[in-house]
């Protein structure tokens, strides 16, 4: 999926405190139109102001259900990052510039690694049920930033680790069950379904940060009460996590971790870099000569054959972005 955003406004963040490991933070989303007015919106949580990593999980859109909404999404560049697309219904098709043309289905997991450059499209089709899921991004530590470009695939067993509690574990490994899926640095993504009234008290690596995004209903999350589409991240240091429904209806989340990102990067656009002018150069090479970096997505039907790359903000350059927050 693509930052579509041309004109975001300028905000300047600062480092903040190291949180004890005990303390939930929770994180409200923005709103985001996908293209024009008909487009698909989605909920951002993933950055903001003072948090831009969960482990090396660094966007997090989360959207639907929506009845008739259409995902459209020309093609578009990505470097030094992985995409992870994760649907709860819908489906979508995927064309990229590695010559990948395949489908993201409800509980499959599509992995996209862009590395050194890659440009894919996204396209809903024609399915009868509502377009829902979340578009992850994962940051590429600067060693693996040049990757070649890659795809995997894999459908996750449900399980079911205690009574009232069903998980598909499509990166990492949570309890009993684990996931093929290669990321460049230790994470951890689940899909987890809790049954109205459920507690569930679960190992987890405490040398993982862990986030929740609730997708439906309300959990709470050691003693932290999380709303729909609200993220919650707790930082690393403890062992387990206390997971609890306090509904009549049944709750999912998507579960996040990974071990603490301490590079900086800039992230602008559909871009990751080291620099300002690693952004500079990445933009430039995109407007002006995508296919030699980038390669090109052939089958692709819309209105334009790819996104351009906005203007950046005049007299200001990007600064990079921390765990919590930018350097000064």
């Amino acid at each position: 999926m693509s930052n579509v955003e041309t004109n975001p406004g300028v905000q300047v963040c600062h480092h903040g405190d190291r949180h004890p490991p005990t303390q939930v933070d929770t994180y409200p989303p923005k709103d985001v139109a996908l293209g024009g007015e008909d487009a698909l919106r989605v909920r951002r949580t993933l950055p903001n102001m003072s948090r831009s990593f969960v482990g090396a999980w660094c966007f997090i859109d989360h959207y639907g259900p929506e009845e008739g909404a259409c995902m459209d999404v020309a093609p578009h560049p990505h470097t030094s990052l992985q995409t992870v697309s994760w649907l709860f219904s819908g489906e979508i098709e995927h064309r990229d510039s590695g010559g990948v043309h395949a489908r993201v289905r409800p509980g499959e997991v599509n992995l996209m690694t862009s590395g050194y450059g890659i440009a894919h499209s996204e396209v809903s089709t024609h399915s009868r049920a509502a377009l829902h899921g979340v578009q992850l991004w994962v940051v590429l530590p600067e060693r693996s930033a040049d990757l070649t470009r890659e795809f995997q695939h894999f459908v996750p067993d449900v399980d079911a680790p205690a009574p009232g509690v069903r998980a598909r574990t499509f990166i990492g490994r949570l309890g009993d069950q684990g996931a093929p899926i290669h990321t460049e640095t230790p994470l951890l993504g689940s899909e987890v379904v809790l049954e109205p009234g459920t507690t569930w008290e679960t190992a987890v690596d405490p040398g993982f940060e862990h986030g929740v995004l609730v997708d439906t209903g309300h959990v709470d999350v050691d003693g932290v009460l999380l709303d729909n589409a609200v993220l919650g991240v707790r930082d690393a240091g403890l062992d387990h996590l206390r997971l609890h429904n306090p509904t009549d209806a049944p709750a999912r989340f998507m579960l996040l971790g990974g071990t603490p990102f301490d590079e900086g990067i800039v992230m602008w656009w559909n871009f990751i870099g080291r620099s300002h002018d690693d952004i500079l150069r990445l933009r430039r090479e995109w407007n002006d000569a995508p296919e030699d970096r980038f390669g090109r997505v052939a089958g692709y039907r819309g209105s334009t054959d790819r996104l351009r790359a906005p203007a950046l903000p005049a007299d200001l350059r990007l600064k990079r972005r921390f765990r919590r927050g930018r350097e000064a």
